[in-house]
């Protein structure tokens, strides 16, 4: 049976998987998920598969048939790509759920162009990203290929996906591109929008710069027509620009929480919103600077700035005026048009339409500045809001060309998948092959079609190491998620993650001799970085954190003392280094629970297009774990900010925060409920948001609320909670 003609009714694992959610004597059974997973293997992969003879022969028939770009295997002797395939084979690798395997050869694994046929299994995919990402380094791509295959690290999905290939999208995740205000901007934003969808990448744009509706135009007061139309003309390029109808554009646009628009800003996503200008596929996303949070807090008035006559006041566009600083002297500047709202109804708004939509995401922008070590401003962030990198505005001319060319952001992602690299031989040449990986991919992206992001990427070579897992270890640890012992492991591994990096990057800019632009003005350069890690002793605090630790050198105070002498020294490679993404389908592949955030469920149910819903048990799951096994909806979301904060201290850039919410909110999960009602509310979100100012998060992603009737049926009901 063809892949082509395959149905749900002529194959069986489709019905065993959807089994594990009818239970049986009151026991979850979770042997049906491996039974699907065998089935998936013997009814679809097997039959589907093209054989070859030999490893030369499928390589051939891959390069001549135009599958596999023929320059990267041309930089190893056969022999040796012989060796590297012997090794990957005598590793057995098993998918360890039907989730995991489906997920990998529906969106991953090579298929024939009449799409009848699999190319690749796992091993072949981990072949060829190893090959590609160490660029004829045979020592690195034996290593890429050791920390791929026992799933210690993770490309991000355009890189494993396209790495090799001859045809395909670029290899970085996603963009950011600020819009200045004047109509040229606007042009090149919209044809840069169109170009960085068709390559497969999520955009996220800067509208904060641009002047309200009703602003002046060349004198004339209300001709201007705001950030409204801008969005829809946005979201219209990204539906229009799509990778080959295969996988739909995606873009976010930011605003500052002081533009006059902000209202009518969130106002386009909800239902009821005019249709001219409601927005339903383009996402939203705030920028919050802390003045907002004291304006909150007094319940005081709040002025919302013209961005026009801001930037005719200080010189620069309105997204590089730090407005916390600035805010009262705008306040007392009659040549800064104004507007005045009660802070609190904007706090009202924005929680409102997180409780309908999820949106908007919230970037806590001087949260993220004050933590930043490279000289200049962030202004917004991505698609996922974890990206935060400083920012040039480009000056263009009326024929669109830059007369100023200024730097904006790819980035260059992957993952440490944590239950598995605390178990690596040796945690630092883990990271350090993961970081090698990564500059392949900064290094070899060139995003010509918009040349702000090609030449920002040139100057400052970031890439972001982030991690997935986390929930899934503390249950194999006997963890529960948010508790003490919880928050001292995932602050010791997030300090290794950002030592070994940096070590990694030291390393790099030593051999090459090049560090990122402007290093000299960091505060790497003059050292100051590195002060909270030599001000103190950072080492586990609990006996059960230690014992987890023990076979991993944690930096003591001299190793970051000599540390920040190589830096000082031979400086960095790279601008930046560390992000947290979400880890959606990337993290069903390695088995494990997506980036930071705690499980859905124990038995998460997953709606897939033309087959419906899948049922994936929660990684590791067993009578073991299952008191560890909380799922997000059942958990005080102040825990979720804690264990995010715990991590947000040693990660340069963000991290994708999701908060789980229900409607109905169990009895006991927060106390200022204190009996007023079990529904949620604005305020609950409002008290959400200011926890997470005061911890220090940079970002909230998703708001995801669980609708319950109260009558939930299947293996997450089984009230004997065993297997």
């Amino acid at each position: 049976m063809s892949l082509k003609t395959i149905s749900p009714d002529e194959v069986t694992y489709y019905a065993l998987n959807n089994e594990i959610n009818i239970p049986v004597n009151d026991q979850i059974p979770l042997n049906k998920d491996k039974e699907a997973l065998q089935a998936f293997l013997t009814e679809n992969v097997a039959p589907n598969t093209m054989k070859f003879a030999s490893l030369q022969e499928r390589l051939k028939y891959l390069v001549e048939h135009h599958y596999y770009e023929a320059d990267f295997l041309k930089k190893y002797q056969p022999a040796f790509l012989e060796k590297l395939n012997q090794f990957l084979t005598a590793q057995h690798f098993q998918f360890k759920s039907f989730m995991a395997a489906y997920k990998y050869y529906a969106q991953y694994a090579l298929k024939t162009d009449d799409g009848t046929q699999y190319l690749e299994d796992y091993k072949d995919r981990v072949f060829a990203n190893a090959l590609f990402f160490a660029d004829g380094n045979e020592d690195l791509a034996v290593d890429l290929a050791d920390e791929m295959i026992h799933q210690r690290y993770q490309p991000a999905t355009p890189s494993f996906l396209n790495a090799g290939r001859a045809r395909r999208g670029e290899l970085v995740s996603c963009f950011l591109l600020q819009i200045t205000d004047d109509m040229n901007s606007i042009g090149r934003a919209i044809n840069s929008a169109l170009e960085l969808s068709r390559i497969g990448g999520g955009v996220g744009l800067t509208l904060s710069n641009l002047r309200e509706a009703g602003a002046p135009i060349k004198g004339i007061d209300g001709a201007a027509s705001g950030v409204l139309p801008v969005m829809k003309l946005l979201e219209d390029s990204f539906s229009y620009s799509n990778q080959l109808g295969q996988r739909q554009g995606a873009g976010v646009v930011y605003l500052n929480v002081f533009h006059p628009d902000i209202i009518s800003f969130l106002g386009a996503k909800k239902e009821n919103a005019d249709e001219k200008y409601r927005v339903k596929t383009l996402s939203l996303g705030v920028i919050v600077p802390d003045k907002y949070y004291e304006l909150i807090k007094a319940n005081a008035d709040m002025y919302l700035f013209s961005p026009y006559s801001v930037e005719r006041a200080y010189g620069k566009p309105f997204s590089y005026v730090d407005i916390t600083k600035e805010y009262d002297k705008m306040v007392a500047n009659p040549d800064i048009k104004k507007y005045k709202i009660k802070a609190r109804d904007l706090e009202n708004e924005i929680s409102k339409l997180q409780q309908e939509s999820g949106y908007p995401y919230i970037i806590n922008i001087d949260t993220a500045n004050r933590a930043n070590p490279i000289e200049g401003k962030i202004i917004m962030s991505n698609l996922c809001s974890e990206i935060m990198q400083v920012q040039v505005p480009s000056k263009l001319n009326n024929r669109q060309e830059y007369e100023v060319l200024g730097t904006d952001v790819s980035c260059n992602l992957g993952s440490t998948n944590i239950p598995n690299l605390m178990h690596s031989r040796d945690f630092g040449h883990s990271v350090e092959a993961m970081v090698r990986a990564l500059t392949y991919v900064t290094d070899h992206s060139n995003i010509d079609v918009v040349p702000s992001v090609q030449h920002g990427n040139h100057l400052a070579h970031s890439i972001g190491l982030g991690a997935m897992g986390l929930h899934t270890y503390f249950a194999k640890n006997h963890m529960y998620y948010g508790s003490p012992e919880s928050l001292d492991f995932t602050n010791i591994y997030f300090l290794l993650l950002n030592y070994y990096t940096l070590k990694a990057s030291n390393k790099i800019a030593k051999e090459r001799g090049e560090s990122f632009h402007n290093f000299e003005n960091s505060k790497y350069a003059d050292g100051s970085y590195f002060d909270k890690y030599l001000n103190q002793t950072w080492a586990p605090k609990y006996d059960k954190v230690r014992d987890l630790f023990k076979n991993i050198h944690i930096p003591t105070q001299a190793d970051w003392q000599a540390l920040k002498e190589d830096v000082m020294k031979n400086g960095l490679y790279h601008q930046n280094r560390m992000a947290v993404a979400p880890n959606g389908s990337i993290s069903y592949i390695n088995d494990t629970s997506a980036s930071l955030q705690p499980i859905v469920n124990r038995i998460e149910d997953r709606q897939e297009k033309k087959i419906g819903t899948i049922y994936y048990p929660a990684p590791g799951l067993s009578n073991d774990t299952m008191p560890y096994c909380q799922s997000a909806y059942d958990i005080d979301m102040r825990k979720v900010i804690d264990v995010y904060a715990a991590a947000q201290q040693h990660v340069d850039q963000g991290m994708a925060m999701t908060l789980f919410m229900r409607s109905t909110i169990p009895a006991g999960l927060y106390p200022w409920k204190d009996g007023r009602t079990d529904k949620m509310t604005t305020r609950d979100l409002n008290i959400l948001r200011n926890y997470a100012h005061y911890k220090g998060i940079k970002s909230i992603y998703y708001i995801r609320t669980y609708t319950d009737d109260q009558e939930e049926i299947g293996s997450n009901a089984c009230e004997s909670c065993s297997i």
